[in-house]
């Protein structure tokens, strides 16, 4: 058993290190204030390659595989959640559907790309009434000669405004719905009948855009249904557990941002003539918080090294999943204390590591859907894939 990363992980790292420490640590307050994030640190983005981590080289990415992904990913969440939100997407549930399901056509077309970041890409499933209920889309999809016509509404979508890829979930068989009535398509930004709606204000993530998608008539060539018409939610089954590790690194950056800071301020601030490092009540906390962080940090790694060994790893990466964000609530919410009343100001970046947290233990699975997952396979009613 080794727990080393390889060398070309370490290396992988450190330049994202590099680069949260020179580019990104001192826009984070400037980003979370206006919601948005510069076009040059985009660009940055670009150059570095961190839009195509996991995707293979013949389509222009880096390969990486899931470890890499979420060592770098983790290392961006650590002084704002929203750089990592802003890579995700490209990296895993709006390009990974297309690699392993998709038509090599499509992904010559696609992939190459969504890798180099000239485009950006998404995944819609939610909509105004469904959310962890995949099965209960609504968006309807209707085959008329070479195209199909789609009709319905997303909401939540990460990158919905800004996006130019999505990978889209529709109702092609009322009936079957789940068992072969549920289908995924490619969808342009451009094509006839597709708009964006209203973009979302949030607690936190807020350098990262989600907004509502609009289907009124919209014409998809039938040569971007995304696998066989009816697999759509067996697609996107395998896209969120796919996904949701990268979501648990975004968890372990968040709360390894949160420690570090917490441990610092704990050095440096004095009551009662000494470091409130000093007293045991505080040093219990951050025992706590380091503890939980390094058992995020291993069940992360872990899962994300099963995916790259093609074994089963949904029960490992739900644990992952589940953990880690409840470990990144409770990391930045024992910050914020430790901080005091320093810790509701908006000067410093404990309240911003709380905000974007909560978000984790929601998207790609609450927790409670985790809960279900790994109850279901240890209990043996559903196999470990």
């Amino acid at each position: 058993m080794d727990f080393n990363l390889p060398e070309e992980l370490i290396q992988a790292r450190e330049m994202a290190r590099k680069f949260v420490k020179q580019e990104l640590e001192p826009i984070s307050m400037e980003v979370d204030a206006t919601g948005v994030i510069p076009d040059q640190i985009h660009k940055k983005m670009q150059e570095l390659g961190l839009f195509g981590i996991t995707l293979p080289v013949e389509y222009g990415g880096m390969e990486l595989g899931t470890l890499g992904e979420c060592v770098i990913r983790a290392e961006l969440s650590k002084t704002n959640a929203c750089f990592n939100t802003r890579i995700g997407t490209n990296n895993g549930i709006g390009s990974m559907g297309i690699f392993f399901s998709g038509t090599e056509e499509q992904k010559k077309k696609y992939l190459p790309p969504i890798a180099s970041g000239d485009k950006i890409a998404a995944f819609a499933l939610s909509e105004p009434d469904i959310g962890s209920d995949a099965s209960g889309v609504k968006t309807t999809a209707v085959k008329k000669g070479d195209h199909w016509v789609l009709n319905g509404m997303k909401n939540w979508i990460t990158n919905g405004s800004i996006a130019d890829i999505f990978t889209v979930l529709a109702v092609t068989d009322k009936e079957k719905r789940a068992k072969g009535g549920i289908t995924a398509f490619i969808v342009e930004k451009g094509y006839p009948g597709f708009s964006t709606g209203r973009v979302d204000e949030k607690m936190g993530q807020h350098g990262s855009v989600t907004s509502e998608l609009i289907f009124e008539d919209c014409i998809v060539p039938e040569e971007n249904v995304i696998g066989e018409v009816g697999q759509g939610f067996q697609i996107c089954m395998w896209q969120l557990n796919n996904t949701r590790i990268g979501c648990a690194a975004g968890a372990i950056g968040i709360a390894g941002g949160a420690v570090e800071a917490a441990i610092a301020y704990a050095n440096e601030r004095t009551q009662f003539g000494q470091k409130i490092g000093a007293y045991q009540m505080i040093q219990a906390q951050i025992a706590d918080m380091v503890a939980e962080h390094e058992a995020a940090r291993l069940l992360v790694y872990r899962a994300a090294w099963l995916k790259d060994q093609g074994l089963p790893n949904q029960h490992e990466t739900s644990m992952a999943k589940l953990f880690a964000s409840e470990a990144a609530v409770h990391a930045t919410s024992e910050t914020m204390k430790i901080f005091g009343s320093y810790g509701f100001s908006t000067e410093y970046p404990a309240q911003r590591f709380l905000r974007d947290a909560h978000s984790l233990r929601v998207v790609e699975g609450t927790s409670n859907i985790q809960k279900i997952i790994i109850a279901g396979i240890s209990l043996g009613d559903k196999a470990n894939r």
